[in-house]
């Protein structure tokens, strides 16, 4: 294989496994221990103490993914995977990088952060649990994803 795509494969799941595991630690950890009151009565104070300090880790894994992800299909031609079903895969990867990305730069900082601190301040409980429930359904959506392609790059398929 080509030294270049060794590189990019390499920065590329670096950068999922940060973007995911971020995810995944948001999940199972920090939501259940602001939802509890475990780092303080005030929750939102509590949850932007961790959130303000990952989003830029999530944003750079976004941005590195979708660069070496769009380099690897370039450079090795993979174009047409993405009229084949049997490579949902791919789909799925670029799918939910959109969203993230469509999350992370759009709607957290320019909708989401500004209603959510009202929200959060006016009904927590309410707020917290819709917004753990959210990262359950990113977190299933990108574990999905995720064994999808690492068994779909090994030749597995269900197609």
């Amino acid at each position: 294989m080509m030294d270049d795509v060794i590189v990019a494969r390499s920065l590329h799941v670096l950068a999922v496994v940060i973007w995911i595991g971020g995810v995944a630690m948001a999940t199972t950890v920090a939501l259940p221990a602001v939802r509890h009151g475990d780092l303080g009565s005030d929750k939102f104070q509590a949850f932007q103490a961790f959130e303000h300090r990952f989003a830029w880790q999530a944003r750079t894994a976004i941005v590195l993914v979708g660069l070496t992800g769009f380099y690897m299909t370039w450079r090795l031609d993979l174009w047409d995977r993405f009229r084949t079903v049997g490579f949902w895969w791919m789909h799925a990867m670029v799918c939910l990088w959109l969203l993230f990305a469509f999350v992370l730069f759009i709607a957290e900082p320019f909708i989401l952060h500004r209603r959510f601190r009202l929200w959060a301040t006016a009904q927590p409980e309410v707020a917290f649990a819709r917004l753990h429930r959210a990262h359950w359904l990113l977190l299933a959506l990108s574990v999905v994803t995720i064994l999808g392609a690492v068994a779909g790059s090994q030749g597995w398929s269900i197609f």
